[in-house]
């Protein structure tokens, strides 16, 4: 990986670190929540991902870990959970261990360095690999580079392992909040730089699934810079080919599940939201599953 990446990724890094701090601040009592043996994953991730019981997961850039403890309470015989976060990391820790719940595990580490390591230390032998790689909801515009995240992904998969990823569309990227088409749809990875960092998008929906929304931080500013990679449907899709996995699944959704990116947006039902009654629809979500041969 070169060095120009290597420190955006670590910008990304400092940017998150604040942000996940805002964001948990917002949600009340989740431990309560997993104890009760909680799951807040939507059906769309719940469907691709089948009968996860006595399976071995990757959750790939888990953030704070609340889909990874989502996806144990299914009966998943391990779960591991990566990110580069400090922060996402250390709260997706404490809240594992606050939810009482024992089949997980917590990594701290910039995705590439995981999937290469991850990769070399399976060493071709079945019982070190998973059975399904998961990522999903803002994951792959942090990737620099879509052939090198596919390969390690097929690395670290068992044979008949699957990949599971649920995503926003990265059509919806070109427009800004007023859904003016703003940015370039084939940007072939290239870089865009936001000086204001990553968002308190929790604030901005306004909702939360442990129940009550809590007022928390308000006025959020964050210090750090963030870099996001834009990569096309079909750049993603020829990624994972390439890697030799083999498509199984592919939707594309109208709605946005528990993210409101655009003025006027409608909430309807299941945390699901559409575009203004107004304005024609665009893909804004998108799911698909991949296989490793046999």
């Amino acid at each position: 990986m070169s060095v120009r990446h290597r420190q955006l990724h670590e910008e990304n890094r400092l940017s998150w670190n604040a942000a996940n701090v805002a964001h948990n601040s917002h949600k009340v009592d989740q431990a309560s929540f997993f104890r009760r043996g909680g799951c807040k994953l939507y059906p769309e991730e719940r469907e691709l991902l089948g009968d996860v019981r006595n399976a071995s997961i990757v959750h790939l850039q888990c953030n704070c870990g609340q889909d990874t403890l989502s996806i144990a309470n299914l009966g998943a015989r391990h779960v591991t959970g990566v990110d580069i976060s400090d922060t996402a990391i250390d709260f997706a820790r404490q809240l594992a261990s606050d939810s009482g719940i024992t089949t997980t595990t917590f990594i701290r580490s910039d995705i590439y360095d995981w999937l290469a390591g991850a990769g070399r230390s399976a060493g071709g032998g079945a019982d070190d690999k998973f059975d399904i790689a998961f990522s999903s909801y803002g994951a792959l515009c942090w990737l620099s580079d879509l052939g090198t995240w596919a390969r390690g992904v097929a690395g670290v998969l068992k044979r008949g392992g699957k990949l599971v990823l649920v995503d926003y569309h990265p059509v919806s990227q070109i427009f800004d909040e007023q859904l003016q088409r703003k940015y370039p749809y084939f940007a072939e990875g290239n870089v865009q730089t936001w000086p204001n960092g990553v968002s308190d998008y929790v604030a901005e929906t306004g909702t939360s699934p442990y129940g009550a929304f809590l007022p928390g931080v308000e006025n959020f500013k964050n210090p750090h810079p963030v870099h996001e990679f834009q990569w096309a449907i079909g750049e993603i899709v020829t990624a994972i080919l390439d890697a030799g996995l083999t498509l199984t699944t592919f939707s594309e959704f109208p709605y946005a599940n528990g993210h409101s990116p655009f003025k006027g947006m409608r909430q309807i039902g299941n945390d699901r939201w559409f575009l203004p009654p107004d304005a024609p629809n665009i893909p804004l979500m998108y799911a698909l599953s991949a296989r490793m041969p046999q």
